[in-house]
């Protein structure tokens, strides 16, 4: 499925069932998410280095409960020509990737953006930041979602993903 493809299914989602994250009233007006264009140099294939000690640790979330996850390991790559890491991190539902880039609260939502990766078989991750989406509570506050911890908040733009949630 392409990109423009899974955003259309995603739009469509929104707007018509009703497990949406939207309110009835935000679904009768929404016209469909706002996006960065496709940015191909935000794809990544990446080798983790898995940590040595892959503790448990208690994140944070929106409605003042803690989310456990276990930290995986840590990726660096560059983003236009800045070397940045970010931690992975894992639960039972798989591998969890939540970051803060340097437009959260401008262009991108303040608390932060998640991506799911997979691991291939090769062992190396695709991280596609094309795929960067808001949690749930970015739509409506009755939702619970991970704030990304500190080790996440990136000094550079990640332009790419969903944007901002404008109602």
């Amino acid at each position: 499925m392409t990109l423009k493809e899974s955003r259309q299914m995603k739009d469509k989602f929104f707007k018509e069932d009703t497990n949406s994250p939207l309110t009835r009233e935000q679904r009768e007006s929404f016209s469909g998410l706002d996006y960065f264009s496709e940015n191909p140099d935000l794809r990544l294939e990446l080798d983790i280095q898995p940590f040595e000690q892959q503790e448990e640790i208690q994140m944070q979330t929106s409605t003042g409960s803690v989310q456990t996850y276990t930290r995986y390991g840590r990726m660096e790559f560059e983003v236009q020509g800045t070397s940045v890491e970010l931690t992975l991190f894992a639960s039972p539902h798989g591998f969890f990737l939540p970051f803060v880039d340097s437009q959260a609260g401008q262009q991108t939502y303040g608390a932060g953006r998640y991506l799911d990766p997979e691991q291939g078989p090769d062992g190396k991750f695709i991280i596609d930041f094309n795929e960067a989406y808001n949690p749930y509570c970015a739509y409506n506050e009755m939702w619970t979602c991970p704030i990304p911890p500190a080790e996440n908040r990136l000094a550079v733009p990640i332009e790419a993903g969903e944007k901002i949630f404008s109602p």
